[in-house]
């Protein structure tokens, strides 16, 4: 597993970095002299990681636009803190609907494409507004195993789903200012305007091709209106930048179909060095854990483990690394672009999931 990530990390890693790096080297209006550490400034780090949402606030009747695209690779499955191949999982693991007594279907991979556009307004320098829209892109191969027990396998076939997500909005709180260091209060609503009944083709054990409800991993949204809060610190001394935030995703019922997601619970830490008022670089350590889902579809039954409310959730540890771009001159002035690239550390999973492999967003961002 560790070289197969090295492999995955290396290839899109450089990929990305390339990118950043020849942009940051293609323009002279990134270069200034002077630093600034105010809040509306244009330095490399006044904001943090681009992977770190509501992490700043505005100026009195400032706006801030933002686009982000988040790519997510998830290679192989674990049970617990082990990796488990597709022919134990399906041996050992049992299927809790009718048919086969084991599990005949292995998700082997999946990829996911979000593309966040964000708006942020502040009524006053006490309080700034946030509003985030997304468009989710899905996909997933499997592998499937013949009749109802043995190795034999009997094919492969990918599913996908596509639509926009659910909604994200936000009051930022500012609780403290004071040189160098600031806190402000998160304080935010998830509103489910995501799909939870997408569908498409999956390979039977048998052998047929029917269209079914897809299971929950990839549905688009979460069908309930869902509380975030959450506490962010930042702080700076001379060229170096850090914070840290926690926030929470309380869900609030059960949605149409019949169920409720886990809650999460995410604590983010960060530190970022300014070579120059245009260019810093950040590391950041994020842990997560999540909760099992409760209820169930009752459309959502097939002999795979992610139809299984139970084999959802659990804890991660992750680590990221990234830079920032400021414009300082020119057209590009208050521009921001940022890349962070990451990878799990730690993954205890509640029963048999998919392996997360490598973790990206690049992002934009402009003030007016």
């Amino acid at each position: 597993m560790t070289l197969r990530i090295a492999r995955q990390y290396g290839r899109k890693a450089a990929a990305y970095a390339t990118l950043a790096a020849a942009l940051s080297l293609s323009t002279n209006a990134f270069a200034h002299d002077g630093v600034d550490h105010e809040p509306g400034s244009t330095n490399a780090y006044s904001h943090g990681p681009i992977g770190v949402m509501g992490d700043h606030l505005h100026e009195e009747g400032e706006i801030m636009f933002s686009y982000r695209f988040m790519h997510m690779d998830m290679e192989g499955n674990r049970s617990g803190t082990n990796s488990v191949s597709p022919e134990e999982i399906v041996t050992t693991v049992p299927n809790r609907f009718a048919g086969p007594p084991t599990l005949r279907v292995v998700p082997t991979e999946m990829t996911m494409d979000m593309h966040m556009f964000g708006a942020m307004y502040a009524p006053s320098d006490i309080v700034t507004l946030m509003l985030m829209g997304m468009y989710i892109e899905k996909e997933m191969d499997h592998v499937t195993f013949a009749g109802g027990a043995g190795t034999t396998r009997l094919g492969t076939f990918t599913t996908k789903s596509s639509g926009i997500g659910d909604t994200k909005a936000a009051a930022l709180v500012r609780l403290h200012d004071e040189p160098g260091h600031r806190i402000h209060a998160n304080l935010g609503v998830s509103i489910p305007t995501g799909s939870i009944t997408e569908s498409d083709s999956v390979l039977a054990p048998t052998g047929a091709r029917p269209t079914l409800r897809l299971p929950y991993a990839m549905q688009l949204g979460s069908g309930t209106f869902d509380l975030e809060p959450g506490l962010t610190y930042s702080g700076y001394d001379a060229n170096w930048g850090w914070g840290a935030q926690w926030r929470s995703t309380l869900r609030t019922g059960t949605n149409d179909e019949g169920y409720t997601l886990g809650n999460k619970h995410q604590i983010t830490g960060w530190a970022s060095y300014q070579f120059q008022p245009w260019i810093s670089l950040s590391g950041r350590l994020t842990a997560r854990n999540e909760g099992t889902i409760e209820g169930f579809d009752p459309r959502i039954a097939a002999p795979v483990q992610t139809a299984d409310p139970d084999n959802f959730g659990g804890d991660r540890v992750e680590a990221f690394v990234g830079v920032n771009l400021a414009g300082q001159s020119g057209f590009l002035k208050g521009h921001r672009i940022a890349l962070e690239v990451g990878a799990p550390v730690y993954e205890n999973l509640n029963g048999p999931q998919m392996e997360t492999d490598l973790m990206v967003t690049i992002g934009w961002q402009k003030a007016f």
